[in-house]
């Protein structure tokens, strides 16, 4: 890890330790590189404009200057590069193309683990950037690769008359110079003592002073320093956004801090589009500057009072839309809802200790307890609602793997998402992404045809894989669709049978299709380093059925394949039926629960092995008895389980044999594994009102159980 300033100096004597903004740089960092490879993937080479170009040159500038601040010397030296080439780019000096982005993306990757690297305290081998440094040394001379188009200069924009602002004189490193820094408007002036307080603390910056101000809400000061201003501004950036700090020489007026950068070209500072959120903005160029500014020759900068009267209305909407966001560890939500679990728990318990009481006489007493429940349910909604997160979250893993892999392949292939606002539970998030990652690679590989066979057969050579997302009911169904080959019924029980696997041609295309799912099992003729060895599937079923959730395949041979899987909103916080048998309590999820009758043992038909079957309108299920899967004793021998509740998981239904329904709802979900161990038929545990705990059943799994 880099060393950080840590001596005392000036009248304070106080310490000044940048490791404490450490965490904060690594986020925002991750932040910027994410959104530079989205903005990179997106970029049109045929015609790429302006806003696309300076937004990613402004993620490499934001990185570079925050790891130049805390002494990350090698992520700052390639960020540096690919500075030098974007700023070719958007100065329109050279012309993208496809290498260009390719080694951006690389140099992204290598940031990455540079990044990580420093996070874990210097830890682990170093990342070598000799050859990414060189490509991008060459690609900005104007020299590409064999067989890539020549990276031709882009015609100049038209020139634009504007008045002429100050100038700075340019910086000769290590010379003192002196200059006056104007800090506003702001709120409260106090927020520019920071600035004080930075050259007193930092060994070497340099000396400051106060001097008069004539404009409202504006600190000016006097500084002699060995600095470039691009280095004060990366400083000035922990505590006051960049475009409400200005600089000039002796007595001119002050020039605006985006129309200035002695050491290298002139920075465009535009505002993001679309309305993207922002977060604290330590390290990145803050929405809201002054427009862009061409380099000189092609266009003159706007005077610097316009400037000034831009960026005041912006830098107030900046503040405004900075106090609508705040960054908060994970752990504190996850004790958050913890806490709103436990006083959904407490409120229960009151409930029931509480439906014994007279009505007339304890009426306050039980409108307070409704108001209670009332306000605990809206309180644990808006609670479980912060740890939504949009699937887009997900969703903008996959263009570049996607990209990376077509070309490997040989294949053409576009990805299309649809419902990205759709929102999922954290925890889900993380666990649901690497069996989506499987299905997209498995489309790709298997799924999509080569371009020569799509156009044989009819086809656009451009393939299409389609990833949604929806809510339905209390579940959340994602879906992974491709207009490929689709899956082959006897190609997959060929394998079958060789494989040694009951499998029959009787079989229905859906229960075909779950061999898929085998351990071990591939339709692949070779071994590649993409797929092949049947690991993927197997693994994806597994890692769902874990989340709560099913997976269903259904898929047309020539025309295509879809996986859809199904996932619970949340695995903190569930709606369920309660249910008796014998003087125990299991809970069912509401969302599997489809229907519950009373039943006459006449009903019930005893098929081979003992095995029950009720019918249900015309439709014969299976009947499974919990008093005999969870060996319920039976204390009072004249009460029998004549109730039945038909519950749905995998696409398939079943009849519980149940004593009574006790009621539905909600129940806080206890991790069992975690506490205990893995129990069969169990998902998990809760506390019921009266202290006792109930088990919550599995639905998924008692169905497979019926069905094998």
């Amino acid at each position: 890890m880099a060393e950080s300033y840590q001596e005392g100096s000036g009248a304070g004597g106080a310490d000044f330790d940048l490791s404490q903004f450490y965490q904060i740089f690594f986020e925002e960092a991750g932040e910027n590189l994410d959104q530079m490879e989205q903005m990179l993937l997106d970029l049109d080479l045929s015609a790429a404009n302006d806003e696309e170009l300076n937004g990613i040159f402004r993620c490499a500038h934001s990185i570079k200057g925050g790891a130049a601040t805390f002494g990350f010397s090698d992520v700052a030296e390639l960020t540096h590069q690919m500075e030098s080439l974007l700023d070719r780019l958007r100065r329109h000096e050279l012309q993208p193309i496809p290498p260009m982005v390719d080694v951006l993306l690389e140099s992204a990757d290598a940031s990455r683990s540079l990044l990580a690297r420093h996070q874990a305290g210097g830890q682990g081998e170093a990342v070598s950037t000799t050859s990414l440094v060189k490509r991008i040394s060459e690609l900005a001379a104007g020299v590409v690769p064999d067989g890539a188009p020549a990276a031709a200069p882009a015609p100049a924009p038209a020139p634009v008359a504007a008045a002429p602002a100050p100038a700075i004189k340019a910086h000769v490193p290590g010379q003192l110079r002196k200059l006056q820094i104007h800090i506003g408007p702001l709120e409260k002036t106090e927020q520019a003592d920071t600035i004080k307080e930075l050259f007193r603390d930092i060994p070497g910056l340099g000396s400051i002073s106060d001097l008069p101000s004539v404009q409202a809400g504006v600190r000016v000061f006097a500084v002699e320093t060995t600095s470039s201003t691009d280095d004060l501004l990366d400083l000035f950036a922990f505590h006051v956004s960049k475009e409400q700090v200005r600089f000039s020489d002796g007595d001119e007026e002050p020039a605006a801090a985006a129309e200035v950068d002695p050491d290298h070209a002139v920075h465009e500072i535009e505002p993001p589009s679309g309305g993207a959120d922002v977060s604290y903005g330590f390290f990145s160029d803050a929405p809201g500057a002054p427009s862009a500014v061409p380099a000189a020759g092609a266009a003159a900068k706007p005077s610097a009072s316009k400037a000034v009267a831009a960026a005041e209305p912006k830098a107030a909407a900046q503040a405004q839309m900075e106090s609508t966001t705040i960054r908060v560890a994970v752990n504190k939500v996850d004790q958050l809802i913890n806490l709103v679990g436990e006083l959904v728990i407490t409120q229960a318990m009151l409930a029931q200790n509480s439906r014994g009481l007279d009505a007339g006489a304890y009426q306050q007493l039980l409108a307070g307890l409704a108001d209670l429940d009332r306000n605990t349910r809206d309180l644990q909604e808006s609670v479980m609602s912060i740890r939504m997160i949009p699937m887009s979250i997900v969703f903008s893993r996959f263009p570049r793997m996607l990209r990376d892999l077509a070309n490997k392949l040989g294949k053409k292939v576009e990805l299309v998402t649809l419902g990205e606002a759709t929102e999922l539970d954290k925890g889900l998030v993380e666990k649901i992404t690497d069996p989506l990652t499987h299905l997209v690679r498995n489309s790709c590989d298997h799924g999509i045809e080569m371009p020569a066979e799509r156009l044989a057969k009819g086809k656009p050579e451009l393939g299409t894989i389609t990833l949604s997302a929806s809510h339905q009911g209390g579940s959340i169904v994602i879906e992974v669709r491709d207009d490929g080959r689709g899956l082959s019924r006897e190609k997959i029980l060929r394998k079958a049978q060789e494989r040694g696997l009951d499998v029959s041609d009787q079989m229905s295309d859906a229960d075909v299709w779950q061999l898929i799912f085998a351990p071990g099992f591939s339709t692949a003729d070779e071994v590649t380093d993409v797929s092949g060895r049947g690991v993927g599937m197997d693994v994806v079923k597994r890692n769902i059925a874990a989340l709560n959730g099913s997976v269903e395949v259904d898929s047309a041979e020539g025309y295509g394949m879809k996986v859809s899987v199904r996932l619970p909103l949340t695995l903190a916080i569930m709606d369920g039926m309660s249910v008796g048998v014998g003087e125990e309590v299991y809970i069912l999820p509401l969302s599997s629960v489809v229907e519950s009758f009373q039943v006459n043992s006449d009903d019930v038909s005893t098929v081979a092995q003992g095995s029950q079957l009720v019918k249900v309108r015309d439709e014969y299920m299976p009947v499974i008895a919990l008093e005999k899967i969870f060996q319920v004793p039976r204390f009072d021998l004249n009460k029998s389980s004549n109730i039945m509740v038909v519950v749905e998981a995998d696409g398939s239904r079943v009849a519980l044999l149940v004593d009574e329904l006790l009621g539905q709802h909600q129940v806080v979900v206890k991790n069992l594994e975690t506490n205990y161990r893995k129990v069969p038929n169990v998902s998990g545990a809760t506390i019921l009102g009266d202290g006792t705990v109930a088990l919550i059943l599995d639905t998924g799994g008692l169905v497979r159980r019926a069905r094998h």
